[in-house]
């Protein structure tokens, strides 16, 4: 499934979005983080010993919703699978990528020795205001 446009602008902007994964339990963890696109899949930057990428190991569910930070009733929530998960040099440019655009510097947190993932979400549900008001 496409990325609608309201998506792909709000995860390319400076906004913030809860991302939802599955504990061991079935119960959802819902953690504030910084998000992106690549125009067909979001992007989330983490890293590989925090909760969410180990939940993502055993199930690959994952929801996000992206809050716009002007307006709060300008948001989207994407719901899919993550399909890749990409390591490595990759992933560490794209925390900085992400850190200049929130904080407007490269990433300054220590990173550890595992360093950063970027979990590759494919869309299977895709929910705008605009696509609401559609059906």
């Amino acid at each position: 499934m496409a990325l609608e446009k309201d998506a792909v602008r709000l995860a390319k902007g400076k906004n913030l979005a809860s991302v939802v994964t599955l504990m061991p339990d079935g119960q959802p963890q819902a953690q504030l983080t910084w998000i992106d696109t690549d125009g067909e899949h979001i992007l989330v930057n983490t890293e590989p010993q925090r909760q969410r990428a180990k939940n993502i190991k055993r199930d690959d569910r994952m929801t996000v919703l992206i809050h716009s930070a002007d307006d709060p009733w300008d948001w989207a929530e994407i719901r899919g699978r993550v399909i890749d998960t990409i390591g490595g040099q990759q992933a560490r440019d794209h925390i900085d990528e992400l850190s200049r655009k929130y904080v407007g510097t490269d990433y300054q947190s220590p990173i550890g020795p595992q360093g950063r993932v970027i979990l590759v979400l494919e869309p299977t549900k895709v929910n705008t205001p605009s696509s609401l008001r559609r059906r």
